[in-house]
């Protein structure tokens, strides 16, 4: 196992060595449960998107042990996250991805994680409100993407991409006081309401889900669910009236569009709607190129916002759970 602390570029030199030396790589898995698994979507989609030959997929780790892809072998890469280094599916997942000749790159927040048992590269990363966005798991894992694509097979973006993470974390810290009263008032609104419809496209749409299951179900007790933009009109706008609480996480880039839509939709039909705009926050000040997969970084923290205003008005901390850690499950 080699560590590797906050430097996907040492990865990447890695690889092309072993790239170099005859090691073929033909599919890249991202393993993870929960909101871990919320940061490696970005990263998925960005490869899914981006690659001419290589297959990307995201795997819930639990599944991923019981239902183990067929192609997983000595041509794939698995990346897998989790924060306290423990989660047993993530463990498993890892072994049996070794086991099976894969390359596997951990992420994780504990020094001494036992998922860096079956590690090839274990990489640290930081975390807390005196970290870098930049530093934090979602980013790491588009940054891993970043270096499989360009040591594969070349990415044109790739000097674009790196120039990014350096611009992220002052768009991200500027975003987060422009929505902080917006947020407060929010909060206020709706603090009594126990339902929250969260909608987004592309690379946002796992943040979509990620706000609705782990920030609102998980650490709120509020039903909450994701909906694509895309999808909304096959079906769910049909729930559209005056009453329901949608939330809108519109994306800078190539699946605008989608967002657009459904805000023109609400627009006429509902009332109660919030939209959180991407380019609004500054997002559009990156390389048009690779703006899109930089939304979710954004989203995250700026609805670390939405929730903590949340949390605040309903008296009921982020940490407070009923059954994690708590009972057998």
């Amino acid at each position: 196992m080699t560590s590797i602390a906050l430097n996907t570029s040492a990865f990447g030199e890695s690889l092309r060595a072993q790239i170099a030396a005859g090691r073929q790589v033909s599919e890249i898995f991202f393993v993870a449960c929960g909101g871990s698994l919320v940061d490696l979507f970005s990263a998925r989609f960005f490869l899914a998107r981006e690659t001419k030959r290589l297959r990307a997929d995201a795997y819930t780790a639990n599944e991923f042990v019981h239902a183990t892809p067929k192609a997983l072998g000595d041509g794939s890469i698995v990346v897998l996250c989790t924060h306290s280094g423990g989660t047993a599916e993530a463990v498993e997942s890892a072994k049996i991805a070794q086991s099976a000749g894969a390359l596997t790159v951990t992420l994780t927040h504990n020094e001494g994680a036992k998922i860096a048992e079956f590690s090839d590269y274990n990489i640290l990363y930081a975390w807390g409100d005196d970290s870098r966005v930049s530093d934090n798991p979602m980013a790491i894992a588009l940054g891993l993407g970043l270096e499989i694509l360009q040591q594969a097979e070349g990415y044109a973006a790739y000097d674009d991409f790196r120039n990014a993470f350096h611009q992220i974390d002052g768009i991200v810290d500027a975003g987060c006081d422009a929505v902080r009263e917006r947020a407060k008032k929010y909060a206020q609104k709706h603090g009594d309401d126990t339902l929250f419809y969260v909608l987004s496209s592309g690379p946002s749409f796992g943040h979509a889900h990620g706000f609705a299951a782990c920030s609102l179900m998980e650490m709120q007790w509020l039903n909450g669910s994701a909906i694509h933009s895309g999808e909304f009109f096959h079906g769910p706008f049909e729930i559209t009236d005056n009453q329901t609480n949608f939330i809108v996480l519109q994306n800078e880039g190539c699946t605008r569009p989608l967002d657009e839509r459904v805000i023109d939709f609400l627009s006429r039909y509902a009332q109660d709607f919030e939209i959180v705009d991407a380019r609004e926050l500054g997002l559009g000040t990156l390389p048009a190129g690779v703006v899109d997969y930089f939304n979710p970084v954004l989203f995250y923290s700026v609805m670390c916002v939405y929730r903590e205003a949340l949390a605040s008005v309903r008296n009921h901390p982020l940490e407070t759970r009923r059954y994690m850690g708590k009972v057998d499950y």
